[in-house]
């Protein structure tokens, strides 16, 4: 269905149109369904899923209660760890980085 939509917005809006990827987000680990959604989507889009994940976490449910943006309220979080990973993988797509993969942010 959301391909079929995103034809529908190419022939009669934006012929330009490009998908970047496809990101999943209140991703939970532990759990064996978000597991199996991961592994449905990366195996029915391949290389257009981003190997980031947005994490469920809930520093990125409080953010926008203070008016920051994660990384802001608080750049140690999963959240915004994940965030600045998706940043980064992002421009590495479009060569836009000469950061390695290596180059994640990681929690410590």
């Amino acid at each position: 269905k959301l391909l079929n939509t995103i034809k529908i917005i190419q022939n009669r809006l934006n012929k330009e149109l490009e998908i970047e990827g496809f990101l999943l987000t209140m991703f939970d680990g532990r759990l064996n369904l978000s597991n199996q959604v991961y592994e449905e989507v990366k195996r029915h889009f391949q290389e257009m899923v981003f190997d980031t994940v947005i994490q469920r976490n809930v520093k990125l449910s409080e953010a926008p209660s203070y008016g920051k943006p994660a990384v802001l309220y608080d750049a140690s979080s999963k959240g915004a760890i994940n965030h600045m990973n998706l940043a980064r993988e992002i421009l590495q797509r479009n060569s836009m980085t000469q950061m390695s993969q290596e180059k994640n942010v990681v929690i410590n």
